[in-house]
This record gives structure tokens, C-alpha cells and sequence, in this order.
């Protein structure tokens, strides 16, 4: 199975509960800051997303979408 994750950038308050949360620290903050004038959270390594969902029901914002494929 194949994970892939969508992050809305712009809607992200950089608040981290995602990146706390991710049992397999896949995630973490970026370098370039969002409309906001935060750093978002970036997808690190998606090869080791699980497809949990952990990251998506811990974001306050709604900000991450997962999508699995066979």
C-alpha cells in the first residue's frame, strides 16, 4: 500500500500537533514560511507514513489530507 499526503500550506498554523503526534516522525516544519507568515509542516519522508491518520485527526485546521492506494 502506497500513502500520500497532502498538506494545505497556506491553512497550517504551524501549531506542531501533527508532527507530535506521527508515530513514525514523518513530518516536520519548513524552511519558507506560508501566507500566514508561519512555517508549515512539510512532509520529511513519505515512504515511512504508515497511513494512521494520527497526523489528519490531531490537525486543529483540517490542514492534512492522507490517501491510500493499493
Amino acid at each position: 500500500m502506497k500513502v500520500k499526503l497532502v498538506i494545505k500550506r497556506d491553512f497550517c498554523k504551524s501549531c506542531g500537533f501533527c508532527i507530535h503526534f506521527c508515530p513514525k516522525n514523518v513530518l516536520k516544519l519548513d524552511n519558507n514560511l506560508n501566507k500566514l507568515g508561519v512555517l508549515p509542516v512539510c512532509v520529511d519522508d513519505e515512504s515511512k507514513c504508515i497511513g494512521c491518520g494520527q497526523c489528519a485527526l490531531m490537525c486543529p485546521e483540517a490542514c492534512i489530507e492522507i490517501y491510500k492506494e493499493e
